[in-house]
């Protein structure tokens, strides 16, 4: 044993690592420090922020220097901000909401993706694109689109692909935060159905929690639990793309086909488990959160980092349509469940 072994506990093999990997993911850290500084000036999604700042660095990705770990930060550490996000949920919380409502949920969420597959056909687009644009927008956007990314076949257009998809789904759920809580007050719904109704349709976590608490407290509860039954839906969403993309892709990425059942939905799974269980200390809980939020920040950026503007132009207007209508479509199912409920009260 060398002697910055014994003093580091560092082997020559996680040396080589960490200079192979380490200035990539620092950089790529420091681009969603930077997304949150400007969100925070702003007021505007760090996500966006974070993708839009990595798009700018996009001649680093030919770097060597960085290469493999912006390629590290996109893929593994994304993942392991997925696993975190159990630490919001508990059983408890879903079924605090009632069977109905969750079987009214995971129906708009399943139907929405749905349509976005069979929609994007009809527009000439790929299966994958609709299945990727469509599970952000019925989900919980930029963080599903990041996942669901992960376990599709690869193609050449991936990156792109991920990279419009959060900026569209971003993009229209700010639109969504300042438009829905305005255009349910005039549906006559009590503060609860509003929160349902924002919390089933707007597509990121913190522009519901905006969208809720701007109407009032128990909207602002009501839709932010229904918004982490949606996040819930996302275990069961990748592990069903993740099997279907297994069955298609004959060599997929790196020449062997995927695990079975990818081991960040076996994390998610556990921590939800244990936070339900009580088993997850309140500091702790909080801390994984908050790094569950940084790590997906710092994955978006270095996704970002490997997308040119170029490339992200190619989409086109037909998938810039596919992703409003979308948009549009879980609205309609959400909207008609939540004055279903109303009639019933």
């Amino acid at each position: 044993m060398t002697f910055s072994e014994r003093v580091w506990g560092v082997s020559p093999d996680a040396r080589g690592w960490l200079r192979l990997h380490l200035s990539g993911v620092m950089f790529s850290l420091v681009l969603a420090l930077a997304a949150t500084f400007l969100a925070e000036t702003y007021g505007a999604p760090a996500m966006l922020f974070a993708l839009l700042l990595g798009m700018a660095f996009h001649f680093i990705a030919r770097d060597q220097k960085f290469a493999a770990g912006i390629g590290f930060a996109a893929r593994d550490v994304l993942r392991f901000g997925v696993a975190l996000l159990g630490a919001r949920i508990t059983a408890g919380q879903i079924a605090g909401l009632g069977w109905g409502m969750f079987a009214g949920i995971a129906g708009a969420v399943v139907a929405t993706i749905a349509f976005g597959a069979l929609t994007s056909r009809a527009l000439g687009l790929t299966t994958r694109f609709g299945v990727l644009s469509a599970g952000a927008t019925a989900i919980c956007g930029a963080s599903a689109a990041a996942a669901l990314s992960s376990v599709l076949p690869r193609h050449a257009e991936q990156e792109r692909d991920t990279a419009f998809t959060i900026i569209a789904v971003t993009t229209l759920s700010t639109v969504a935060m300042v438009v829905y809580p305005i255009l349910a007050r005039n549906f006559g719904w009590s503060d609860a159905e509003i929160g349902v109704f924002l919390g089933g349709t707007i597509h990121d976590v913190a522009q519901v929690v905006g969208a809720g608490y701007s109407v009032s407290t128990e909207a602002g509860d009501t839709a932010t639990i229904v918004k982490l039954l949606r996040v819930s839906l996302l275990v069961p969403v990748v592990l069903a793309v993740s099997l279907a993309s297994r069955r298609l892709s004959a060599v997929p990425d790196g020449g062997t086909k995927p695990r079975l059942i990818p081991g960040f939905l076996i994390s998610f799974l556990l921590i939800v488990s244990a936070n339900s269980l009580g088993m997850i200390p309140e500091p702790m809980r909080v801390g994984m959160t908050t790094a569950s939020s940084w790590c997906i920040l710092t994955a978006i950026a270095a996704l970002g980092i490997k997308t040119s503007l170029a490339s992200l132009a190619a989409a086109g207007p037909r998938a810039m349509g596919l992703i409003v209508a979308e948009t549009l479509f879980i609205a309609s199912i959400v909207g008609l469940l939540v004055h279903g409920l109303a009639g019933w009260a």
